[in-house]
Formats: C-alpha cells, structure tokens, sequence
C-alpha cells in the first residue's frame, strides 16, 4: 500500500512537471532563485500571467510549490521535499541498474 501511494505520488509529479517547459522552467527558477512573486516569475517567462497563474496552480495540486498572499501580491516558493519520491524511485532503481550493469559486465 505504501509502495502505491509513493507511485502516485510520483506519476503526479511526473505529470506536471514534465509535459510543459514552462512548469519545469517555474519550478526550477523557484528553487534556485527563492521565494518570488507572480509578477516576477511572469515577467521573466515571456507569457501571460494568467499562463503562469495556471501552471502555477498544476504545480501547487502537485505539491510542489506553496504560496502565500501579502497584500495584492502572490508569492510562489518551490516545495523540493516534495521530490523525495523522485529520489527514493531513483535510488531503489539506481541500485537495481548497477547491480544489473555489473552481472552483465562480468559475463563478458
């Protein structure tokens, strides 16, 4: 059951983050660059800020950004705990390719 709930967790991830450039451009500015506004992230995108709103808002149902409200302003941060499913999926399969990689190196 809880092998289920990290692969769900994981095909949301995957699914907001890696259909669209624009989700992935977001998130990762957000996680080099901090903490930044709508308007910000919007003036450097080269969309609309209803196009950034939106994706916005996929990347927030995914958990992967939070944001808080300051007086008119939204401000978006990236939430990279959230990618610890990425991590354990890589490290669990990680470890299976070496292993594989190695059985096969040494038959040769």
């Amino acid at each position: 059951m809880v092998m289920v709930s990290k692969c769900n967790a994981l095909l949301t991830m995957f699914s907001r983050l890696s259909p669209i450039p624009l989700r992935r451009e977001l998130f990762e500015r957000l996680t080099r660059d901090g903490e930044q506004t709508v308007h910000a992230l919007t003036d450097r995108a080269g969309v609309s800020q209803p196009m950034v709103s939106k994706h916005l808002a996929a990347l927030k149902r995914a958990r992967l950004v939070n944001n808080r409200r300051s007086g008119r302003e939204t401000h978006y941060i990236a939430q990279t705990q959230a990618l610890a499913p990425l991590f354990d999926w890589m490290r669990l399969y990680g470890t299976v390719a070496r292993d594989q990689y190695r059985e096969v190196a040494s038959r040769k």
